[in-house]
């Protein structure tokens, strides 16, 4: 095998800054977990936000926030869709690749948010 055929293999640079307690911060882990990607998680007190959380996500000063290789990336449900077109290469896809399927599961997606919104992390 040639370096080529390791950099697959290479650890990735991946960063979730959460709180253990968000439906948010869950639905990212549950993406990074069925697609097999290892992070580091990083627990954010939301009384006294790092100065990194609120570098990363300047816009909401919120979590869930994944750093890829120093890049950020907000909101859960962009979160998810970039976690699974990013490492597309393992298992299934997290949306389905139908059209109305994936608007359903898109609707319910929504539709839990909602329920969850008088908790805002």
């Amino acid at each position: 095998m040639d370096d080529d055929d390791h950099q697959e293999e290479a650890p990735e640079q991946v960063k979730l800054f959460g709180m253990w307690a968000s439906p948010y911060v869950l639905k990212v882990r549950w993406a990074l977990s069925i697609k097999g990607v290892e992070y580091e998680y990083v627990e954010e007190d939301l009384r006294n936000k790092s100065h990194d959380l609120l570098e990363h996500n300047h816009v909401h000063k919120k979590v869930p926030v994944l750093l890829y290789r120093g890049i950020p990336v907000a909101e859960s449900d962009v979160i998810v869709e970039f976690v699974d077109e990013a490492w597309s290469h393992r298992g299934g896809r997290i949306l389905p690749d139908d059209p109305h399927e994936r608007a359903m599961a898109r609707f319910w997606v929504r539709f839990v948010h909602d329920k969850c919104s008088e908790q805002r992390y």
